[in-house]
């Protein structure tokens, strides 16, 4: 048996070893405590289920769904980005149901990438986005995100010759791992970019709703101007806590949302209709359980913030998303300083490395974690510290 070649492109991942690790100590009957995964903890909205649970009844929605979804689906998208951002959409040429943002954001290289052919991709940033470019023989040129740009790509460091062999461009903000937002300034400094090269940009804004201290996030579709470069991925998992659900979507410039549509026609069947009727109302429903959920993360983040103080570790307090993205002590890399905290006290987090190589030197918190949890993670870091001081002295 011979597997493709193109497999052998991928990079280990990174994460198994730890799953691993972690595994291995909780048949042990450790406690390990996980600020790893970014997947709210908090139930679906009570209304959402019973909405799925309805519709589940209904024979219509037993059947093959279509791939561009429900047209009320699709409606509703349109209505929640005028409502949310002022963006006016054509709900049946610029609107595209997806299964998750991660099933879109993942085929987009195919509409795309030919072999030897570019995309830029930030670093550190959701791996989907420079793997899928491998995937079909594409070529990720790393845009480094750092702290003393506010961890925004710096678009004028890009080689010309690049920019001009490049077809794609992924931005994230609210952003995964850092945390970092943007402004509309920036997203018209990225179209700018896009136009003078020739290139399509793809915003993954699936933090937009993951808002704090009052922080409003926008869209990169507001930026007059962006719908003829570029579109944008959504999802409702983070926003209305349905991460098992696969529900996202793109939206934006016609013609990629028409080039993914054909894609997914040939690949998938769609998302079940009775999902599509959950998302109908959950689009159309009042933001008040967004609104709770973003204060629990406030609350959570500053008791995390606190703590990472105390005990030396150095990171921004974040306005959106729900990462805490710190830096690991001098002497240490993100590995092995990952290594340190599940084997001493049992704390799992995410190295930085995991994002790409300017990642290393960080460690991601998620805040998705429960309260009590939460409390009981706090007070080993800070009993730690305090025994390391002891020792040291």
């Amino acid at each position: 048996m011979q597997l493709a070649k193109r497999l052998d492109r991928l990079p280990p991942y990174l994460f198994v070893a730890i799953s691993q690790k972690i595994a291995e100590k909780r048949s042990r009957g450790e406690d390990v405590i996980s600020f790893g995964i970014g997947d709210p903890d908090l139930p679906t909205p009570s209304r959402v289920v019973e909405s799925l649970c309805r519709a589940a009844h209904d024979p219509a929605n037993h059947r093959y769904p279509e791939t561009s979804g429900l047209p009320q689906l699709r409606q509703a998208i349109a209505l929640w980005y005028k409502k949310r951002f002022g963006v006016v959409l054509d709900s049946d040429k610029e609107v595209l149901p997806l299964i998750g943002s991660k099933e879109g954001i993942g085929h987009m290289a195919l509409c795309f990438i030919d072999p030897g052919d570019i995309a830029l991709v930030p670093d550190p940033g959701y791996p989907v986005y420079s793997i899928s470019t491998i995937l079909v023989g594409g070529e990720p040129y790393y845009m480094p995100l750092r702290d003393e740009n506010g961890f925004l790509p710096d678009l004028g460091a890009i080689p010309e010759d690049v920019a001009d062999r490049a077809r794609l461009m992924w931005l994230n903000y609210p952003n995964n791992p850092t945390s970092a937002v943007a402004d509309l300034a920036f997203f018209q400094k990225a179209v700018d970019f896009a136009r003078r090269h020739d290139l399509a940009i793809c915003h993954d804004a699936a933090y937009t709703e993951v808002s704090l201290d009052g922080y409003d996030p926008p869209s990169f579709l507001q930026v007059p101007g962006a719908k003829e470069v570029g579109v944008e991925f959504h999802s409702l998992s983070k926003t209305y806590q349905m991460t098992g659900w696969r529900m996202g979507m793109v939206v934006g410039n016609a013609t990629m949302v028409d080039a993914l549509f054909r894609v997914k026609s040939n690949l998938d069947s769609g998302i079940p209709q009775a999902i599509q009727c959950a998302a109908i109302d959950a689009l159309g429903g009042e933001r008040d359980n967004i609104v709770r959920f973003n204060a629990i993360l406030r609350r959570r983040r500053d008791k995390l913030i606190k703590a990472l103080a105390e005990i030396g570790l150095e990171a921004r307090t974040p306005r959106a998303a729900f990462y805490i993205w710190a830096r690991v002590p001098q002497g240490w890399d993100s590995v092995s300083f990952t290594a340190k905290l599940l084997d001493e006290i049992n704390i799992a987090v995410t190295p930085g490395i995991g994002y790409g190589k300017e990642g290393d030197g960080y460690i991601r918190f998620s805040l998705t974690i429960p309260d009590d949890r939460l409390e009981e993670g706090i007070s080993r870091l800070l009993s730690w510290r305090r025994n390391s001081k002891s020792k040291s002295g």
